[in-house]
């Protein structure tokens, strides 16, 4: 037995869609196969999608379960990703989009998708982080970082050059720090000298580095604009997979904008480990 997915990627951050509607007994263990570069279709995760046309905009359920096989509560990417798909099978430029982490809006700009984010945190309860006041450039197992939660949490850290720190070693002892109850991503950032960063990102639940990530760029623009290390709107962030751009529009909540491609279709198969 096969389902059918659709490949889409956001700036090299890439998912296998599957309609909701497929039968997929155990969708932890699909993500964890297919996600594997080597044996599987190879991704960052798994977008189940749910289209609801009845609505005016359109709704799109978004259930994401990353390359461990848990799921996730937002991610920035995915929900652009989600958008393009939804938007292409309804014919219009706007959709709102359910997920784990609270309903997102997301447009249609040019070439850009356009979602406005949650509503992001420094509380450390609702990070959540172990600290009696918000963390701003502690250290934490060796790294000067800050913490917020933008749908998910993220540790970040303004560096000189992020070409230059070897982050599969400094990410791991910050995104498994007892002080993180339920872990955290890494991301490290740099000036690009044109008042936008240049970003890479160590996600939990991937566990590794990704060629880019949507709340670790909307964490950077709000932690730079918290230090007082930028005051631009947008703010330009560079992940390796290509640009992106964090707005914060008249409610005071941050906008992720960047292009969304539909790279291909396919077939996974499901096996008896699935099955089971």
């Amino acid at each position: 037995m096969t389902v059918p997915f659709q490949k889409y990627h956001g700036t090299g951050n890439d998912f296998l869609i599957i309609h909701a509607n497929e039968h997929v007994p155990n969708r932890g263990a699909l993500a964890k196969r297919e996600c594997d570069r080597t044996d599987g279709v190879g991704a960052d995760g798994v977008l189940f999608l749910a289209l609801e046309e009845d609505f005016n905009p359109p709704r799109v359920v978004m259930t994401l379960f990353q390359p461990d096989g848990k799921t996730a509560e937002m991610c920035g990417n995915g929900a652009r990703c989600a958008a393009e798909w939804a938007m292409e099978r309804t014919g219009t430029d706007s959709v709102m989009i359910d997920t784990q982490a609270g309903t997102l809006r997301a447009d249609r700009d040019g070439k850009n998708v356009v979602v406005e984010m949650t509503d992001l945190t420094f509380d450390p309860e609702e990070v959540p982080v172990d600290a009696d006041e918000p963390v701003l450039e502690e250290e934490i197992e060796g790294l000067e970082v800050s913490v917020v939660n933008t749908g998910v949490t993220h540790a970040v850290s303004f560096v000189d050059d992020v070409d230059e720190v070897d982050l599969e070693a400094v990410a791991p002892p910050v995104r498994h720090a007892d002080v993180f109850p339920e872990g955290t991503n890494v991301t490290i950032a740099s000036p690009d000298g044109e008042g936008g960063f240049d970003q890479r990102t160590y996600e939990r639940g991937v566990e590794g580095e990704t060629d880019s990530c949507g709340t670790g760029a909307v964490a950077i623009a709000v932690v730079a604009r918290r230090l007082g290390l930028t005051d631009a709107d947008p703010v330009d962030v560079h992940p390796p997979g290509g640009d992106l751009q964090v707005s914060f529009n008249e409610r005071g909540r941050p906008t992720l904008a960047g292009p969304v491609e539909h790279e291909f279709d396919g077939e996974v198969t499901l096996e008896s480990p699935v099955e089971s």
